[in-house]
Order: C-alpha cells, then structure tokens, then sequence
C-alpha cells in the first residue's frame, strides 16, 4: 500500500491590510503519495505560492488540518515546524537565494551548519551531489561566478543535503534559459524516478508536463484540469 506522505484537509489561509481581509486559500483538500511528482499550477495571485509555504511548514494554516509523513503539523510551535523542515524538506526557489560570499560547496553544506557537528562525510556527501550535477570544477565558484542554470543546481544540491523526504520547488525554471530550464527539469525528473517526493508551483504548462500530476488551483481553491 502506497503512503500517503502530505494530507491536507480544509485548508484556508487570510491576509489583512489593514481592516481588509484578503482570503487566500478557501478550503484546500489535497493528498500526495510517497514518489509522487505532483505540479500545482496557477496564475498570479491564485494561492500556490501561499500553499506551497504551507506546505512547507513556512506559514501556518488558519483553519484545517495538515499531516505530514503521519504527524499533525498545522498546530505545532514554530521551533517544532523548524525541526521538522530542516530534517524534512528541501526547498528549491525561482531566486535561488544562495549566499553570495559562500563558495558552492559551502552553501550546499548551509542546512548542515544549522544543525551543528557537521563531519567529513558531510562534505564527501555535497561534493557527490555537486559531482552529479556537473558542478565538480565549480565547488569553489561564489554565485556570482556561477550561470543562472549553475546556481540552480547548486540550490538543489542545498535541498538535497538533508536527505529529504518531499521537495518544493516554488517556479524552479523563472529565472532561467529554456535550455537550463531543461536541464533542471531533467534532474527532478531523475529524482522522482529515484524515490523522491516533489511538489512544484510552476505557471508554465510546458514545465508542468514534467510532473506525473499536475492541479490546478484559481481563486484559492483546486479546479478541475
């Protein structure tokens, strides 16, 4: 029996600018399985960045209930979501957002240094991944050494580092060529085909193709494809 690794039951999310309320989410009922490559697709505005944080343990829910890998996340303390994402979770974002006075290597080994003691197998560890990224000649590389498709790659050695069970990638190809965004979507491909859980917000139909499954969310709610 296959498991269900995210479980999301009534989830509704609300912003306030002052005393306007702006409901985000309306009621998200949404369950990915352990191996899935699931896309969640949507225009500007529609709520899948606010899910996909969410999801991601970096916002709470107002109402509803999230279970992630068996356990009731929406209602945990911020240390206890903070425990769980950096043993959970890898994340790839559109901006990459590498550290620009860290060398590759070093800004793989990042979510390492949060948890302290970090050992040599550690780094035999991220040179292997940036070795199978294709990065072995640029460990030492700062990101501005590095091209937009070299620095993507870089952040999904980062998200790997951890070992993690699910991977977000908010818009992984938005910032990059349609040859890099091929390359990267290659890479998930082969990760997903490795046992890898992947979530991924994209705008763009042509990468949403890379998924096994693809949801489409308007307005805070999921539609029919």
């Amino acid at each position: 029996m296959v498991k269900k690794l995210v479980i999301l039951k009534g989830i509704t999310k609300t912003y306030y600018t002052g005393r306007i309320a702006y409901q985000v989410l309306r009621g998200i009922d949404l369950e990915v399985e352990e191996g899935e490559f699931l896309a969640i697709m949507g225009v500007s505005g529609s709520g899948k960045s606010t899910l996909l944080n969410i999801i991601g343990l970096l916002d709470k829910p107002d109402y509803g209930t999230y279970i992630l890998d068996g356990q009731e996340v929406s209602k945990l303390s911020k240390k206890e979501l903070a425990y769980i994402r950096n043993r959970k979770i890898g994340f790839v974002f559109q901006a990459f957002h590498l550290v620009p006075w860290a060398t590759a290597l070093e800004n793989v080994l990042m979510p390492l240094l949060y948890r302290g003691n970090l050992k040599k197998e550690d780094e035999e560890r991220a040179l292997q991944f940036l070795t199978r990224l294709g990065l072995e000649k640029r460990i030492n590389a700062k990101p501005s050494e590095l091209s937009g498709g070299e620095q993507q790659r870089v952040a999904i050695a980062r998200a790997l580092i951890t070992k993690p069970k699910l991977l977000l990638a908010d818009e992984p190809t938005g910032n990059l060529d349609s040859k890099s965004s091929q390359e990267v979507m290659k890479i998930f491909k082969e990760l997903n085909k490795n046992g890898l859980t992947i979530i991924m917000v994209t705008h763009d139909p042509e990468i949403a193709k890379f998924a096994q499954r693809i949801k489409i969310i308007k307005d805070g709610i999921f539609v029919e494809e």
